[in-house]
């Protein structure tokens, strides 16, 4: 049976790529992408082959013909970004309201699509397709590039006879978190034993309910503090939802993520033997 695993966390630094990372060596037969569009870094650990690079286009920028310019100010007078000064307009600080070329006079304003990003589609161990996005710094729109990156993975999804569809999502609870989760079969929430690891789990529990997902926890670093670990069990107990597994601290992550490597190819750390019991649970 085909499925779509999504990988989130409520805060960023609970091992959610790691384990994805990890989870993407474990699965045979399987599409895989890095939905983390503003930060992505699972390429560091998988090592692909890029095959081809995708200019993503997420909005429109403003621009103004010199030609037909008279220099009257309106648009920067009225700019409330502060993107125009001296009739240039600065890229990075213009929203792409498209407001100074509805109150030009001259009709000087151009609004023309700008690449605000990439993503890549690649190839690792050989045969399994991975993609990732980057997003140019001081670019919005991040929800649409991972909706772009998510079409084009889901086609080689369907079209080869995959069975898993391995989403490493974004941290939050923003717009990206929310296209990740479209077409979700099952949503995976990585947490930490903290004050603010449980703080963020319960906001993103609230989201998942909206969209009537599957949501399974796993507790990473459980024994860093065991009393906040049984809290987060007695919240998830209370929400009726599914602890999947408790992964303990392990100094081999560490190694295995200064050498650029998935905690997978060190079998015998305690961090690979639990993570690999959470994968086969995972497939019933």
């Amino acid at each position: 049976m085909k499925k779509q695993l999504v990988i989130l966390s409520g805060k960023g630094g609970t091992g959610k790529t790691t384990i994805a990372a990890a989870f993407s060596k474990l699965a045979q037969n399987s599409v895989i992408a890095d939905c983390d569009v503003d930060a992505a870094d699972l390429f560091i650990l998988l090592k692909p082959e890029i095959i081809n690079e995708v200019k993503f286009y997420g909005g429109k920028k403003a621009s103004i013909n010199k030609d037909i310019c008279t220099q009257c100010g309106i648009c920067e007078s009225f700019c409330r970004f502060e993107a125009i000064k001296n009739f240039k307009v600065d890229e990075l600080l213009c929203e792409g309201c498209g407001f100074c070329q509805k109150i030009c006079p001259q009709n000087a304003i151009d609004f023309q699509p700008v690449i605000s990003g990439s993503y890549f589609n690649c190839k690792v161990d050989t045969s399994k397709n991975f993609l990732f996005a980057r997003l140019m710094p001081g670019e919005g729109n991040s929800g649409k590039l991972v909706t772009a990156l998510k079409r084009n993975a889901s086609e080689y999804f369907f079209q080869n006879g995959n069975e898993w569809f391995i989403v490493d999502g974004p941290p939050g609870i923003g717009c990206p978190v929310n296209a990740s989760i479209t077409g979700a079969d099952l949503i995976l929430l990585i947490t930490e034993p903290t004050l603010s690891g449980l703080h963020d789990l319960e906001r993103i529990i609230k989201l998942i309910k909206l969209f009537n997902i599957s949501v399974r926890v796993v507790v990473n670093k459980f024994d860093i503090n065991e009393e906040m670990t049984s809290k987060i069990e007695d919240y998830l107990k209370a929400e009726k939802i599914e602890l999947t597994g408790k992964i303990p601290f392990d100094e081999t992550v560490i190694r295995s993520l200064q050498q650029e490597k998935s905690i997978i190819e060190f079998p015998a750390s305690k961090a690979s033997i639990e993570i690999s019991t959470i994968w086969n649970s995972l497939q019933n």
